[in-house]
């Protein structure tokens, strides 16, 4: 039988002790991108979200978190079609870049492609997927997402992107 640590004194579940909580949990880096509508000027959009998760393998789902204050939402909300890109410990730059506020997430030195259904498809990651949006669920100041994949790629070279405790981190043996 092993010890176990005494519990600190529980606190209300307030934002502060939620967000305190989950920088305790390691999250893969995700990029979601869309094609730009008509609410970014036709520029396509892009985040970086830790989110990102396997929900049916038939048919094949994802689904992730998206703020409805973020900047991308507007396009993210009416897109039919969404690039999701599982990032290398070699793309912290461009997971720092696709999560910094105001910042031009298209422009050099970001390396991308318009792929299937008109979908940016970002260069370089570990694997990519183009989805298409079955349903948007209202979750507090944030909506979930779920979308079926329906064309990708798994091919990239290198190991996972890990976010923990605010920082980008790889993974270690």
């Amino acid at each position: 039988m092993t010890a176990t640590p005494e519990l600190s004194t529980p606190r209300s579940a307030t934002p502060e002790l939620f967000r305190s909580v989950f920088r305790r949990h390691a999250a893969g880096v995700a990029v979601i991108t869309a094609r730009g509508g008509d609410g970014s000027g036709g520029r396509p959009v892009g985040f970086t979200a830790t989110s990102l998760n396997s929900v049916a393998a038939e048919p094949p789902l994802v689904s992730f978190g998206v703020g409805t204050s973020s900047s991308s939402w507007p396009v993210i909300a009416e897109a039919e079609y969404l690039g999701v890109h599982i990032l290398g410990d070699h793309q912290e730059e461009l997971a720092a870049t696709f999560a910094r506020s105001g910042a031009d997430r298209f422009a050099p030195p970001t390396g991308w492609r318009t792929g299937p259904e008109g979908v940016p498809v970002l260069d370089g990651v570990l694997a990519w997927l183009v989805c298409r949006v079955v349903a948007r669920v209202p979750a507090g100041d944030h909506r979930i997402v779920v979308a079926q994949a329906v064309v990708g790629d798994p091919a990239g070279a290198g190991r996972p992107l890990l976010y923990h405790q605010g920082r980008f981190n790889a993974l270690r043996d």
